[in-house]
This record gives structure tokens, C-alpha cells and sequence, in this order.
């Protein structure tokens, strides 16, 4: 990669690492830019995946007073997170590289989708809540675990907009304020892409350099997404993760 190139993949690691940390959705700005680069698709996703756990870690932090006194909670639901993205993981990995091809542009579309219709699922969350006043479990109950599960396959395989996925899930199965679920959704994420991770540094084909440019930048925007995240508008955020969502998607079928 020419200079110009290594300094678009590490903005697009700030910006990842800020969205991921407010919404959950940044791959679709890293991964597009990746395949722009000329990486292979495999390649690129597993790179990414792996640049982008320190920003995780970052945005992590940044939430921590809103972690507090959710131990218990953390420990249940990262389970399914840890189990569901080694499985994940491993799929990538067995599954072969055109099989990869043609089901990411369907994930893709999916995630869009989830990221565009985000605010009605939250609304529908909060009136959900006001409207159920029967008891639910502390940390949602089986179901919650076996759906947190399935979102780590799907975060281990892809991952693109798994946050907003897991923030619906929380929201709608566990009585709790939104942006201490934020911050749970935050861990789940981060230990889905470090057991990825894991797996990938052993046996994957990995382009270091854009792991460590991902990697710096993501921790500087885990940062900024945790201070001053909410002060974007939401809807000039969804509009960019549209548009980049979409090149990706053509890129692959063009590819």
C-alpha cells in the first residue's frame, strides 16, 4: 500500500473504533476500504477483525462506570459471546473462501438494514419496557444466552453492525438503562472479535501492517466515541455506514 493508502486505513480504523463504541457498526467503514486496497476478501476480514480488538478494549474503558455492578451479567453473557464467536470463527475458516464471498454481501445488506431501522427497534424497545411490567430474569434468560450466541457466530464469521444487533437483544430481554447496556454490548463485542482473533493469529492468513494501522486508530476512536460520540447526529452517522456498506457490497459482487 502507498502512504496515501496506510493513511485512509488508519482513519478508517477512528472511525471504526468511534462507531463501534456508539453503535457497533465499523466494520462496514474498514472493511470496504480494505477491499478498495485490493486485499483478499478472507484476508481483509480477518485483519480487520483482529485490528480492531484494541479499540474494543478502548471502548470498553471508556464505558466502565456504566459497567459497574454488572459482573454477574457480563460473566453469563460473555460465555455465549466467547462460545458463539469461536464458532463463528471457525466456520470462516473451514468454510471456503468463495463460500465467503457470497454470503458476505448478504450479511451486508442485513447489517444495513439493522443499522437503518435501529431507531424504530429502540423505540419499540423503550415501549416495550414501559408496557411490561411483569417479572423478567435479572440477565434475560436462556433465550437471551442462546440469541447472544448466535450473534457471536455471526460476529465470528462477519460481524458488521453485531452491536446494534446485541443492544436490541439487551434491550428487549433485560430491564436495565440503555447506556449501561451500551456498555455491555461493548464487552460481548470486543470478546467476540478477541477469541476471533485468537483463532485467526494461529491459523489465518494476516496482513500485519493494516492490523497494527486498524489497531491505532481503532484505540484512539474507541476513545472518542466513548467522550463525545453522543453528540453526533445519529442520522448523518447511519447515512455514512449506509453508503460505505454499500460500496462493499458492489465491490464484492464486482470483484
Amino acid at each position: 500500500m502507498t502512504w496515501l493508502e496506510q493513511l485512509a486505513v488508519f482513519g478508517a480504523g477512528i472511525a471504526a473504533g468511534g462507531i463501534n463504541t456508539i453503535v457497533g457498526s465499523g466494520t462496514l467503514i474498514t472493511f470496504p476500504v480494505l477491499l478498495a486496497f485490493g486485499l483478499p476478501p478472507v484476508t481483509a476480514n480477518v485483519s480487520n477483525t483482529i485490528g480492531l480488538v484494541p479499540g474494543g478494549i478502548s471502548g470498553a474503558i471508556g464505558y466502565r462506570r456504566e459497567l459497574e455492578g454488572q459482573r454477574a451479567r457480563l460473566l453469563r453473557l460473555g460465555t455465549a459471546s466467547l462460545l458463539g464467536g469461536t464458532t463463528g470463527a471457525v466456520l470462516l475458516l473451514t468454510l471456503p473462501a468463495s463460500a465467503f464471498k457470497a454470503i458476505v454481501p448478504v450479511l451486508i445488506i442485513a447489517a444495513l438494514v439493522l443499522v437503518v431501522v435501529q431507531p424504530r427497534l429502540a423505540r419499540w424497545v423503550k415501549q416495550r419496557r414501559e408496557a411490561d411490567t411483569g417479572p423478567e430474569p435479572e440477565h434475560g434468560g436462556l433465550i437471551l444466552f442462546v440469541a447472544v450466541f448466535a450473534a457471536g457466530v455471526y460476529g465470528g464469521y462477519f460481524g458488521a453492525a453485531q452491536g446494534v444487533l446485541l443492544i436490541g437483544l439487551l434491550g428487549v430481554f433485560v430491564h436495565e438503562d440503555i447506556q449501561r447496556l451500551n456498555g455491555v454490548k461493548n464487552v460481548l463485542g470486543l470478546l467476540v472479535n478477541a477469541v476471533s482473533a485468537v483463532v485467526f493469529t494461529m491459523v489465518a492468513d494476516v496482513d500485519w501492517r493494516v492490523v497494527a494501522l486498524i489497531a491505532v486508530g481503532s484505540i484512539i476512536g474507541g476513545q472518542l466515541g466513548a467522550k463525545m460520540g453522543r453528540r453526533l447526529p445519529p442520522n448523518v452517522l447511519r447515512g455514512v455506514i449506509v453508503v460505505v456498506g454499500i460500496i462493499a457490497v458492489v465491490r464484492l459482487l464486482t470483484a
